[in-house]
């Protein structure tokens, strides 16, 4: 494994997979760098859970190619199961099975796994160890299929929704392990509906919507860039391709009299804006410029794409001056 650090942990190429006539997944193109960690955001139908699915080697493409750490989940399961960690919302767990017992087991199946008791104490379980797994609080539940997920010492784990449900102590002892898998150097895709936690905890972030990628960065990236930094109220029906000409970015207005600059938050900027309404006499409502939450971009990204989708307009775009990819 001496290139394991050299190439990408997860490589998809042109991933596309429909039921019947709908297109869960639409030529999607994505890296995940070895011992990152990858947020998988997107509204519910917006093909995470497929893409996932095609990732772990539980359903094929009907287009397109899938590499998980060099190999293919389908063809090459049985290679590469030892060497991933699944962690489901709903685990199929036999309601009778104990979590001491269940990790037992589990770890017989691998050449190296955890120590169950010191990862029983890790997770909080040590408790509940002998209570039977129907017994178990939801929080309990989740922190158990967290556990599983690594008892194998997996050198990428998959986490759907790995803090549903929980409070917020367990919340935060999940965030720890989770950190501590990235200092460990494992591979980590999270699908989250929760984006504060996306926003702390990803290196990079990918924003997916009815199958097709919609933004890719760092956090940072999303919520201090170009994605996010001015927008203004004015009168409705500016026009935006002068004032686009006059300020070099690009200007779009989003409803009646919200406008949106495709550009950072640069005092000079501001100030031609300024110059440009004073001389037509317009007055500004409301101006922002700076920082927006990861929930904020998210809402304004997803809401964007599906009117680019019901007017026709498909295709990759990056967006200027940043290292933020847009693709509506």
């Amino acid at each position: 494994m001496s290139d394991a650090t050299d190439r990408p942990a997860i490589v998809l190429r042109g991933l596309t997979k429909r039921y019947g006539a709908a297109v869960a997944v639409d030529h999607l193109d994505l890296d995940v760098a070895s011992g990152e960690t990858f947020a998988l955001l997107g509204p519910n139908g917006a093909g995470k859970t497929t893409t996932v699915e095609c990732l772990e080697g539980y359903r094929s493409p009907d287009e397109g190619t899938v590499r998980v750490l060099g190999l293919d989940p389908r063809r090459d399961a049985r290679r590469l199961r030892p060497r991933i960690g699944l962690m489901l919302q709903d685990g199929g767990i036999y309601p009778l099975a104990k979590p001491g017992e269940l990790l037992r087991l589990f770890a017989a199946f691998h050449r190296e796994p955890l120590p169950v008791d010191d990862l029983l104490e890790r997770v909080g379980l040590t408790a509940v160890r002998r209570t039977r797994y129907r017994d178990l609080s939801g929080g309990q539940q989740q922190r158990l299929s967290l556990a599983l997920a690594l008892v194998g010492r997996p050198e990428i784990v998959f986490l759907d929704e790995p803090t549903a449900g929980l409070d917020p102590a367990a919340r935060r002892l999940t965030w720890e392990l989770i950190g501590e898998l990235r200092s460990a150097g494992v591979t980590i895709v999270l699908t989250t509906h929760l984006l504060d936690e996306a926003e702390r905890l990803a290196d990079r972030v990918a924003i997916v919507d009815h199958g097709r990628l919609v933004a890719l960065g760092t956090p940072d990236e999303l919520t201090h860039g170009d994605l996010a930094q001015i927008e203004f109220t004015a009168r409705p029906g500016l026009d935006v391709d002068d004032l686009a000409a006059s300020l070099g970015v690009a200007v779009r207005e989003h409803g009646a009299g919200r406008y949106h600059l495709d550009a950072g938050n640069h005092p000079a900027l501001i100030a031609r804006l300024a110059a440009w309404l004073a001389d037509r006499d317009e007055r500004i409502g409301k101006l922002t410029a700076g920082k927006r939450s990861l929930e904020e971009v998210f809402l304004r990204l997803t809401a964007e794409a599906d009117h680019d989708r019901d007017a026709g307009s498909v295709g990759p775009v990056t967006t200027a001056g940043s290292d933020v990819e847009v693709a509506p």
